[in-house]
């Protein structure tokens, strides 16, 4: 299989990152969680629970795109995390990475909320999950990605993701 650059995105409390470390050890290449990205501002938002602006995200998802890209240079693939719940975001990762692919794990907001309330140590207040939903624009025409619902173990949607990786 090609080395690919993926974005594994979703809501909070979709299992972004267990997915997403499994994945890319699976398919041995760089991983990243764009959450180690962020400035001290922006943590510091989100743990008061005050939603990010999208002035506050810009120079976080170039900084994620950069990456990305240089994972494309390399032709090393990389697997990240990143909420990327809005296209218009998604188009500023594709604009530093071009062959950017989407892997968008969705849920219901029960089991979600249901997740976020067993979570422990994490920076995202369960009160801005209504705020993620509202903002979140399904993956759309001409976008490179694929969605998997997050009902499935972190293994076998592991399983699925290199499949649908390996059919493009």
């Amino acid at each position: 299989m090609a080395y690919s650059t993926v974005v594994v995105m979703g809501v909070s409390g979709v299992g972004k990152t267990t997915v997403a470390r499994a994945l890319a050890e699976r398919l041995g290449v760089p991983f990243a969680e764009a959450d180690d990205f962020h400035p001290p501002a922006n943590v510091a938002k989100m743990s008061a629970g005050t939603p990010l602006t999208d002035a506050d995200r810009e120079p976080w998802l170039r900084s994620l795109g950069a990456w990305l890209g240089e994972r494309e240079k390399e032709d090393s693939g990389g697997v990240m995390t990143c909420s990327a719940l809005k296209r218009a975001y998604r188009e500023t990762l594709r604009a530093g990475a071009p062959g950017v692919f989407f892997l968008h794990l969705e849920g219901s907001r029960e089991l979600i909320e249901e997740r976020l309330g067993r979570r422990t140590g994490h920076f995202m207040p369960p009160a801005l999950l209504a705020s993620q939903f509202a903002d979140l624009e399904p993956l759309g025409a001409g976008e490179n990605g694929a969605v998997l619902d997050v009902q499935p173990t972190p293994e076998e949607l592991v399983d699925r993701a290199i499949e649908v990786l390996a059919a493009r």
